[in-house]
């Protein structure tokens, strides 16, 4: 390389040193300063081009990872889980190795403090165990959580063991010293809600070098840990605003929900206490409808290994089982209860006429002995023969009696009785008034005449329409997108795969599966039910025998029955040690 003037050559070399492959032909100084300014321009400028376009880079990356991030907390509705995610995605974009998070509790929250407190919610590290315990703290400055809750600003501390004069917290050593760990470098973040209140804190402890790094022994601390960078603020700031409305949002559902959850129990105690006699039904058949779909959600063969539940849909189930009879305050209350073929005024009402024909035979008796006995013609084997048949008629009352109160229960009514009632309306006494009146009057005959249950064709349709009541109440319930389909649940747990069932006749491809498990769950409580005062238990294999039945004559679905067999789904609801199980929670 040949350059004029070797001294001001070698100024220039030294100061670009990077170029002298360039020059390669004798210049004069003066040109060859002004070639490589130009070129140096030129190099300065890709490469400032070349770090914004890195920096632009990274602030992509960083806003896709934050959005990545806030995808995944709103997408999340448990509030446990929530808040593992916050601190661990926090942790994650910072490198941490360590982390611990707080929520403020106000004091509207608490039963026994009238003051804020700070909870120690969840604690993290990758390097030692943490034995952690839920507990409060008050909020207050004397932690530097509390202290960033309080007064709702960033604290970044490059080593917590050397704190800046005039700080107003104080760092305890004594979870270190107990641990063998090494609190150095630390980022505190306040986790704001949508109106900037300061719902909880995010505490961040040692961002390392290389995040894989695991920091034992404490000696690689001072190597491995490097102060929080301002670029950590912001994303953590960032983060701590979208976890803190995904935390409020999630609370504000779970409240919802607890609340929903209270309205549909008081609903359901409504309904029993219409109808005591039922009371726990609508609990037992949630718990045999929601297990019933737990285990049909867990299998992988087929008919249903395309069939799933989610946890939604699993308390759309449940909600559906609950509220399946809520239309039952549509019926009458005399109907709705009637566990015998006379309403119970009217059965009272027959007993006292009986009772009335009994003592007006008697009077009748007394009254013709009085008439022998004053015409003088009253000899002992007439009064004999007249006593003989004053208790003769007697025993025939009380056994026409007796067989009304057989065919009042609800029962099958065997021919012989049938025909026995059909001949009472000729039976006739005089009453109070001297007029004749029939034994049984039309009303009660027709009633006593009902072949098989309790209810006339007129009362069967009256609770029949509970159903339609149960649609037309739940469907004015402004359910969330993932109970919609609730009302339609409970709409058609009457319904049978042979179109026979009610209110639609729906055909078995109509009906959804929700509402064909709720059905089997259904009838079997229905039939076990250890606490109906009308009827007693039926066993359970005779139980699941009648439902076999059912199933075979294609009003149930056979599928469903046979999963609900083969895990024993209808244990979950047998009485244990004499005590009836609870209600589904």
């Amino acid at each position: 390389m040949v350059v004029a003037g070797v001294d001001e050559s070698d100024e220039v070399l030294r100061r670009y040193p990077f170029v002298d492959d360039l020059l390669v032909k004798p210049v004069t100084i003066p040109r060859l300063r002004l070639c490589l300014d130009r070129a140096l321009d030129t190099f300065n400028s890709r490469r400032v081009i070349q770090q914004l376009d890195e920096a632009v880079a990274r602030k992509s990356q960083d806003l896709h990872e934050l959005n990545s991030i806030g995808v995944a907390l709103s997408a999340q509705r448990d509030i446990s889980k929530l808040l593992e995610l916050i601190l661990a995605k926090s942790r994650a974009i910072t490198a941490s190795d360590a982390g611990t998070l707080y929520l403020v509790v106000r004091a509207k929250e608490q039963d026994s403090h009238t003051e804020d407190r700070l909870r120690f919610e969840l604690a993290q590290n990758d390097s030692v165990p943490v034995a952690f315990e839920q507990r409060t703290v008050p909020l207050d400055e004397s932690s530097i959580a509390g202290y960033v809750a309080l007064s709702g600003r960033i604290v970044n501390l490059a080593d917590a063991y050397q704190l800046p004069s005039g700080t107003p917290f104080t760092i305890s050593r004594s979870w270190d010293q107990r641990s063998g760990y090494r609190t150095k470098s630390m980022l505190v973040v306040p986790m704001r809600d949508h109106q900037g209140t300061v719902i909880g804190v995010v505490q961040l402890i040692n961002k390392k070098r290389d995040a894989k790094t695991v920091l034992r022994p404490v000696a690689l601390v001072d190597e491995a840990v490097v102060p929080f960078t301002s670029v950590d603020e912001e994303l953590v700031n960032s983060l701590a605003s979208q976890a803190a409305v995904a935390f409020e949002n999630t609370r504000l559902i779970q409240d919802i929900r607890n609340l929903f959850d209270s309205f549909v129990r008081a609903s359901v105690t409504a309904i029993e206490s219409r109808d005591p006699t039922t009371s726990g039904h609508s609990g037992r058949v949630a718990i045999l409808t929601v297990g019933l779909a737990e285990k049909v959600d867990a299998l992988e063969a087929p008919p249903f290994r395309d069939v799933s539940f989610t946890r939604d849909q699993l308390q759309e189930i449940k909600y559906a089982s609950l509220l399946h009879d809520f239309g039952k305050v549509g019926v009458r209350e005399k109907v709705l209860i009637k566990g015998k073929k006379l309403y119970v005024g009217e059965l009272l009402l027959l007993r006292q006429r009986f009772a009335y024909i009994k003592r007006t035979m008697e009077a009748e008796h007394l009254r013709a002995k009085l008439e022998q006995l004053t015409a003088g013609h009253a000899s002992p084997e007439l009064l004999t023969q007249m006593d003989r048949a004053h208790e003769k008629g007697q025993e025939d009352i009380d056994q026409i009696l007796g067989m009304i109160l057989q065919a009042n229960e609800p029962t099958i009514l065997e021919e012989e009785s049938f025909r026995a009632l059909m001949d009472l309306p000729n039976r006739t006494y005089t009453d109070g008034e001297g007029n004749r009146q029939p034994f049984l009057s039309p009303n009660e005959l027709s009633a006593l005449s009902i072949r098989k249950g309790s209810l006339s064709e007129k009362e069967r349709r009256e609770i029949e329409s509970h159903v339609t009541h149960t649609f037309r109440f739940l469907s004015e319930i402004p359910w969330t997108g993932e109970f919609r389909r609730v009302p339609e649940i409970a709409y058609a747990h009457h319904e049978k795969m042979d179109g026979t069932g009610y209110p639609r006749k729906l055909a078995a491809g109509d009906i959804p599966i929700q509402s064909r498990m709720m059905t089997i769950s259904d009838i079997f409580d229905a039939l076990v039910a250890w606490d109906r005062p009308y009827k007693k238990s039926v066993p359970v294999e005779r139980a699941l025998d009648i439902l076999r039945d059912e199933a075979r004559t294609g009003k149930l679905d056979t599928q469903l029955l046979d999963v609900f067999v083969a895990a024993k789904v209808y244990e979950k609801t047998l009485p244990r040690a004499g005590a009836p199980a609870e209600l589904a929670r």
